[in-house]
């Protein structure tokens, strides 16, 4: 059969097109045709969160422009409240920007956020942000967000502004923004009381948990049970309640499926309270240290648990084995 390069040509550029672009500052973004912007967090890019940007990329294509959140890091809270500023997120900045390009955006501008930023008036944020450096065709925007230094800045101000520089201005409802915080609230508490499966009905997926593989004290080879020790190198990132969970490990080569604990190992620990994450990972006897994993946490097998000597343990870790793998024979997971 005769190859159609037009075809070949067109894959390609329909490939290339979907591609979400990211840029770490303004001055690398260049030209992006009539943009629609939004500007926030978007922790967890849970469903609150995936219909607002689904409305961003309609409007987008609606005008033949593009899609654009505009975001910050590191968190405006761990600049201004650096020794107290109490976060708890549902994603790494890495685990985030691949949530993200899922949804369909053209564009994620992440501005380094400082406190010399956090001065900014909002007239000036206007100008020379929005307009300036974006030129922004129309700016979606929840009905109550603030900015500006004093957060003198909020949606009445942005009504004004529309009028003077000429820009849409497209206002989120109470509702869908009450949606997204109580979706947020209900997915972090979840996660705090071990509820897995509640909170990935939120997030629609999965909840995941990415890192490193790093050296640990090889107490579950000795045991028949070798497990991976993972390196999440992120203290912002929201850790479950301690306990046993169900995973998914992606990053190896083909499907693999394991258990995960999660907490001090009350039975074996050597440092008081200190926070372990090791998974074992079912038909897997691969030196995988260096490697970076993704860990999808399906369900929760139990809490954690002190056994009186390590054939309690392993006896336990068995037959916690044999519950998940009968639970993964009657539901598609991942």
């Amino acid at each position: 059969m005769k190859s159609n390069r037009k075809t070949r040509v067109m894959i390609k550029f329909v490939l290339y097109h979907i591609q979400m672009k990211v840029f770490h500052s303004l001055d690398s973004i260049g030209q992006i045709n009539n943009p629609v912007l939004t500007i926030g967090t978007f922790d967890g890019v849970h469903l609150g969160h995936q219909k607002i940007l689904k409305k961003l990329v309609e409007q987008a294509k609606n005008i033949n422009g593009e899609s654009v959140l505009l975001t910050f890091y590191p968190h405006p809270r761990m600049v201004l409240y650096p020794e107290n500023h109490g976060l708890q997120l549902i994603q790494t900045q890495e685990e985030k920007l691949a949530s993200l390009e899922k949804t369909g955006l053209d564009n994620v501008v992440i501005l380094p956020f400082s406190k010399e930023f956090s001065r900014i008036s909002a007239w000036d944020f206007v100008r020379d942000i929005l307009i300036n450096a974006f030129n922004i065709h129309t700016l979606v925007i929840g009905y109550d967000h603030q900015f500006g230094k004093n957060r003198e800045g909020n949606i009445n101000y942005l009504k004004d502004m529309s009028h003077s520089f000429d820009f849409n201005l497209v206002e989120i409802s109470a509702k869908e923004i009450n949606d997204v915080n109580i979706s947020s609230t209900k997915i972090r508490k979840s996660l705090q009381n071990g509820k897995i499966e509640v909170a990935s009905s939120f997030l629609g997926r999965p909840f995941l948990i990415s890192g490193t593989v790093i050296k640990g004290d090889g107490l579950g080879k000795t045991i028949g049970y070798p497990t991976a020790n993972i390196d999440i190198n992120d203290d912002t990132k929201l850790i479950p309640d301690h306990g046993v969970y169900g995973v998914e490990v992606q990053g190896l080569s083909g499907k693999h499926f394991g258990l995960m604990n999660i907490g001090i190992r009350p039975s074996i620990q050597k440092k008081e309270n200190e926070l372990r994450i090791e998974v074992y990972i079912f038909d897997m006897n691969d030196n995988i240290y260096g490697k970076r994993l993704k860990i999808c946490l399906i369900k929760k097998i139990r809490s954690e648990m002190k056994f009186d000597s390590l054939d309690l343990l392993k006896k336990q870790i068995t037959n916690d084995e044999i519950a998940f793998r009968d639970y993964i024979t009657e539901h598609t997971p991942c």
